[in-house]
């Protein structure tokens, strides 16, 4: 079911707009967005019924779906942003709708590279022999196996759980990660198919007393971390926290690979998701297309899953 919901105006709308509404004149110091649109529905399919890895294209959504608490096989969709059409995509390597590579799944990128489209996956495995970073090449609406990476931070394993591109040049490809609140840097050879992929430390992100808005969450600490979204050409991250049917998502300006320390969360840019439909709400990932911030979601309520991908309202990168 498809819900569209009566967007409120976000402090660029002014103190005069926010007395006309009846909203306290606080809300008004801070730009803040709090309801959304559904694009497309992502049904539980007959492997898959969590909901991991978000990526957006400039066309289309891609979400991940795994087999909850096994981590051995998942499906992904496709939906047209701008129509919410959707399609399970096809596992062209095996001839299958299902893939067993991605582990996890917890999130994903999109890197271009020679002209072809490729999904890079974090899969959270933690083994020494495993790949914690797998590449999937595209076309259309069929994936290919491309490539796996291990990921290491001073000679150890370290199993991210977000990942996201930050620049590709003729060479190589530089990419985030974010474990936890950490944020790390590394890259890999733009054409290699494997190999090992030494990580450093960049900075922290503050959640703690961070500001929503224009009010500190008293619990925030205690949200689950998630995916994340780097605009590189705004240098500008995007952090969701999720915990029951609340969902956060924190904002960080004047951010690079350089940046060290911890990183402040924006006081004047805020997103949340109190969900009054679902008694599960829950925002797995993030991602800027045309400006406009996408997410897709676990939810549920007594009528059973509802999970999907969906659009702020009224939020648009200038």
């Amino acid at each position: 079911m498809f819900k569209v919901r009566v967007s409120r105006a976000a402090a660029v709308c002014g103190l005069a707009m926010a007395v006309f509404a009846g909203w306290p004149a606080a809300a008004a110091q801070a730009a803040y967005y709090n309801t959304y649109t559904d694009i497309a529905a992502t049904p539980d399919t007959s492997c898959c019924t969590g909901v991991q890895g978000f990526a957006a294209g400039s066309t289309y959504l891609y979400s991940i779906k795994n087999h909850t608490g096994h981590d051995d096989i998942a499906a992904i969709y496709r939906v047209n942003k701008t129509t919410g059409e959707r399609v399970v995509m096809r596992n062209g390597t095996d001839n299958t709708s299902t893939t067993t590579w991605l582990g996890h799944g917890n999130d994903m990128t999109i890197v271009d590279i020679d002209g072809q489209h490729h999904l890079f996956v974090v899969t959270m495995a933690d083994g020494d022999s495993d790949a914690q970073l797998v590449r999937l090449r595209y076309d259309g609406a069929t994936y290919y196996y491309a490539g796996s990476y291990q990921l290491r931070l001073n000679g150890a394993v370290l199993a991210p759980s977000g990942v996201d591109r930050v620049a590709v040049s003729s060479t190589a490809i530089t990419f985030m990660f974010k474990s936890g609140r950490t944020v790390y840097n590394g890259s890999l050879p733009l054409r290699a198919s494997s190999g090992t992929v030494d990580l450093t430390k960049a900075f922290t992100l503050q959640v703690d007393g961070a500001l929503v808005n224009g009010a500190p969450v008293s619990d925030l600490g205690t949200f689950e971390n998630q995916g994340f979204f780097y605009d590189e050409s705004k240098k500008v991250l995007y952090n969701p926290l999720t915990k029951d049917k609340r969902s956060i998502v924190l904002v960080y300006r004047n951010v690079t690979p350089a940046t060290t320390g911890t990183a402040p969360a924006a006081t004047d840019l805020s997103f949340r998701i109190t969900s009054s439909a679902y008694s599960f709400f829950e925002i797995e990932g993030v991602g800027l297309s045309g400006g406009k911030l996408y997410f897709n979601t676990n939810r549920s309520n007594s009528g059973g899953a509802h999970d999907g991908v969906h659009v702020f309202n009224d939020y648009v990168v200038g």
